[in-house]
């Protein structure tokens, strides 16, 4: 029997082609929990917002957390929430920009 395709938001997929355009950051987390290993690299590092960390779980799982002004938050709640930030608005209208140029169609004239 078939299965039936799940239904893709279309905020979640521009949330997504906007936050592929946000500086990422590949790490381990080693003993701690995901969420703390994400906060010391920051930390460390001194990383500023936007940014994007993907904390490398074991060898089968990551996650995936946006480092925004207000604090450090789940990649899918941006995805899916990303006009509730201001640092990601700057970003987004590039996207529709690249929309907006697209050549318009040639009308021939009858």
């Amino acid at each position: 029997m078939a299965r039936k395709r799940k239904r893709k938001s279309r905020r979640r997929q521009e949330g997504r082609k906007i936050l592929e355009l946000v500086p990422q950051f590949n790490l381990e987390s080693g003993e701690d929990k995901p969420v703390t290993a994400a906060r010391k690299y920051i930390a460390s590092r001194g990383i500023i917002p936007p940014a994007l960390l993907v904390v490398k779980r074991n060898e089968h799982t990551t996650d995936r957390y946006f480092w925004a002004e207000k604090g450090l938050f789940g990649a899918q709640y941006v995805e899916e929430n990303h006009f509730l930030f201001p640092s990601l608005r700057t970003i987004a209208p590039q996207i529709t920009q690249k929309k907006a140029t697209k050549p318009p169609l040639a009308i021939a004239n009858l």
